[in-house]
């Protein structure tokens, strides 16, 4: 009887309490943890005041598909932590965080990409291949030279007679896109036709180096819904470009990286083949457009939401 009227006076108890949320007992645990509060609330105005806001993935009226951009801000209670033994605000012992957007690349509709990021401080080279054998290891030894990874789209047929030289470009660290199997303008293909050039690609590649590409870039940039739809059902992403070498017109090099450097910005994607006039050109190339302030990175680094800070 004891024991029951015990468990009722609990149970009474319990009537009306609220029990506490789980964020509820984490302000509890930092306030009681804080024995600075003026250092603590001048670290958490100084986040408000410089906090960088994400920026979403978006469908552009001109650009199309363009990837998302982190944010960032200041990680006010690991910034604390740093300061408190000194007892005073240093911004050199500031801890940032990045803050993804709400909206990625991946949950836009099927759509081409022409550009990166136009907050994100790099580039990227898309390096099409289906000829041109000779300059290729010239190209790789600059590319080596300036610590820069490139993305190579690879011809099928290319991989198919050429694997030596398609595995060369992969254990050299450089990323590999498809670029179709025999050159076709997807414009007047079917769907089954697009179907087959982009798979038998991916199957000739994944044999040669072991794995599946995740961008697509058409052939002379020709193209149509029916081609992005058809490599977004096979789990993969149409690449065009920004800016264009033209090099298969063969121009003088130090004319081609003039033009090029002037239309470089932010997000662009530089498209080039393995010709004369880029394997001349690329050094000056790339030392230009690092004087602008800009990284070279690969197609995912580019589309990549990581900041560049």
């Amino acid at each position: 009887m004891k024991y029951l009227l015990l468990v009722g006076t609990f149970l009474v108890t319990l009537v009306g309490f609220t029990i506490p949320s789980t964020a509820m007992f984490h302000d509890s645990t930092m306030k009681s943890s804080v024995k600075n509060e003026a250092l603590y609330q001048e670290i958490n105005s100084y986040s408000e005041q410089h906090e960088v806001k994400p920026i979403d993935a978006k469908v552009d009226t001109v650009w199309k598909a363009m990837p998302g951009y982190n944010g960032l801000r200041v990680d006010v209670k690991a910034s604390y932590e740093k300061m408190k033994k000194a007892g005073k605000f240093d911004e050199t012992k500031l801890v940032f965080e990045e803050v993804p957007p709400a909206v990625h690349l991946d949950d836009l509709e099927p759509q081409p990409i022409f550009r990166g990021n136009p907050e994100k401080p790099m580039v990227s080279l898309n390096i099409n291949v289906a000829w041109g054998n000779e300059f290729i290891p010239p190209i790789l030894k600059i590319l080596d030279e300036h610590q820069v990874k490139a993305t190579f789209f690879f011809d099928g047929s290319w991989v198919k007679k050429n694997p030596d030289l398609a595995l060369m470009i992969h254990k050299n660290g450089h990323e590999i896109g498809n670029h179709a199997y025999s050159h076709p303008d997807l414009q007047k293909r079917s769907r089954a036709e697009t179907m087959e050039e982009i798979s038998k690609t991916n199957d000739v590649i994944e044999e040669t180096i072991g794995f599946k590409p995740k961008w697509f870039a058409p052939p002379s940039g020709s193209f149509n819904q029916q081609t992005v739809d058809v490599a977004d059902e096979l789990d993969m992403k149409t690449i065009l470009w920004t800016v264009d070498t033209v090099d298969w017109r063969k121009p003088e090099p130090t004319e081609m990286v003039r033009r090029v450097v002037s239309k470089v910005e932010n997000g662009s994607m530089i498209l080039m083949h393995p010709t004369e006039p880029v394997a001349r050109g690329l050094g000056a190339m790339i030392t230009e457009i690092k004087a602008k302030g800009l990284q070279l990175g690969t197609v995912s680094e580019l589309m990549s939401e990581k900041r560049i800070d």
